[in-house]
């Protein structure tokens, strides 16, 4: 069984940083990418950027210059360090990995995180 775990939300004043953290656990192959989205109440879920097992990324124009993603690919752990945060960035992150289940397997499933809320707020 695959689990994904997000840690390292919180409250923290416009201005401020904050960095999430999500491991990956359980018995499997190997991951490809791994990334995060969030979720704003009232609204859909968006990407904010993702990462490929050799470290390619994509973001979100949103986040473009404030947020970094970086990987550890011995701990199964990917990270999202966020700058400069904004009251618009409050919402609920939530850890994504793509995860091949086993050698014979030429497929990848998508596991959510239970998500960490984020608030920005003075």
């Amino acid at each position: 069984q695959v689990q994904v775990v997000e840690s390292g939300g919180g409250l923290v004043q416009p201005g401020g940083s904050l960095r999430l953290s999500c491991a990956a656990s359980g018995n499997f192959f190997s991951i490809n990418v791994m990334g995060w989205y969030r979720q704003a109440t009232g609204k859909e879920r968006e990407l904010v950027a993702t990462i490929t097992s050799d470290s390619g990324t994509n973001y979100a124009d949103f986040v473009k210059g404030r947020f970094t993603i970086a990987r550890d690919n011995a701990k199964k752990t990917v990270y999202l360090q966020m700058n400069s945060l904004k009251p618009e960035d409050t919402a609920v992150y939530y850890c994504v990995a793509d995860i091949r289940p086993s050698s014979g397997s030429y497929y990848y499933t998508r596991n959510w995180g239970q998500g960490t809320q984020v608030t920005v707020s003075s």
